[in-house]
C-alpha cells in the first residue's frame, strides 16, 4: 500500500517536493535504507498531489 501525505493544510508546491525527491536521490548507485524509501514514497505522492492541484488551477485560470 502506498503511503500518504499527511494532512498538512494547503500543497506544497510540485517543485518544493521534487527537489526534496531530488535531494534523496543524489546518489542513485547507492540503495535507500528502509526509513529513506518510506520518506520517498510519501514524497512522490504528495508530488502526485501538488501536480494534479497545479494543472487543475491552470486549467480554472484557463477557462476563466
Amino acid at each position: 500500500m502506498i503511503p500518504t501525505p499527511p494532512d498538512r493544510g494547503p500543497v506544497r508546491p510540485a517543485a518544493v517536493v521534487n527537489d526534496e525527491i531530488r535531494a534523496l536521490m543524489q546518489r542513485p548507485e547507492v540503495r535507500l535504507s528502509c526509513e529513506d524509501r518510506a520518506r520517498y514514497e510519501v514524497l512522490v505522492a504528495e508530488w502526485a498531489a501538488a501536480s494534479r492541484e497545479e494543472s487543475l488551477c491552470r486549467e480554472i485560470v484557463k477557462a476563466a
